[in-house]
């Protein structure tokens, strides 16, 4: 009955309090969390989150936070989710300093103005404005170029919303781009398909039957692809590994003490 009630009271709490986060984290000192996670739990106001001052990865999806001044202090921050609350105003996390990776898709960002706060943040590297998986966006993401703008506002970034722009596989992402834009625009005029009958293969008949390793392009793509999959099993063996020690450690403290006599 206890534990239906603290989960009935997290569910309707609005604020967050030290009791709160003591629940949720089994820590007494607020300073000793450094992983939090309040999803979905209906928040509005940050209250004494600024406490954790050493917290480096915080999950506040899914509530109905505003207001971001209670996070300025959080200098050890590196990893943030706050999609799906009502945030136009990120000017307080200019001070998270370490803050590598930003998810604030599902908000209420209007302009790609009110992502120049963030500009100073020179370890930030993944920025979330549009999550098509869960349909989160922001209003900015209504204007074509805003990936352009904010690409050259953030010359860092390695990932835009989802999608690779440096390093491994984003080549990939940007061939399969082109190519998309070049079919449309040379297909299609005033909204219908144009034909021409004149037009000839650009290729003859057994071009495509080639070998892997005789086309350069294709021979990287697929090295970019491996890499990226050997990267995600490996990430997949440690998340396991990590949450087996995890389950382990847990029942080992609720195994009940013996005393010997």
């Amino acid at each position: 009955m206890e534990s239906k009630r603290e989960k009935d009271q997290d569910a309707e709490c609005e604020r967050i309090t030290a009791v709160l986060l003591k629940s949720r984290t089994g820590e007494f000192d607020l300073e000793s969390i450094l992983f939090l996670k309040l999803r979905g739990l209906g928040i509005h106001d940050l209250g004494c989150i600024g406490e954790c001052m050493n917290l480096e990865r915080l999950d506040l999806s899914g509530n109905n936070v505003t207001n971001l001044a209670s996070l300025t202090s959080l200098r050890l921050l590196s990893v943030l989710n706050l999609s799906a609350n009502k945030i136009s105003n990120v000017e307080p996390l200019r001070n998270c300093e370490n803050l590598q990776n930003l998810n604030i898709a599902g908000n209420i960002i209007s302009s790609t103005d009110n992502l120049l706060c963030l500009v100073s943040l020179r370890k930030l590297e993944n920025i979330r404005l549009k999550d098509n998986t869960y349909n989160y966006s922001n209003p900015v993401c209504r204007n074509a170029s805003y990936r352009a703008t904010v690409l050259e506002m953030f010359p860092n970034i390695k990932v835009l919303d989802g999608e690779r722009v440096v390093g491994r596989g984003s080549d990939l992402y940007q061939l399969c781009k082109d190519i998309d834009d070049t079919i449309k625009a040379g297909s299609y005029k005033n909204g219908q398909l144009v034909e021409h009958p004149d037009c000839k293969p650009w290729v003859e008949d057994s071009y495509w039957e080639i070998k892997r390793s005789n086309n350069a392009i294709i021979e990287e793509a697929y090295k970019q692809f491996n890499d990226v999959l050997h990267e995600c099993r490996l990430l997949n063996n440690r998340a396991t590994h990590v949450i087996s020690q995890t389950e382990r450690s847990m029942s080992l403290k609720k195994q009940p003490k013996q005393y010997a006599i």
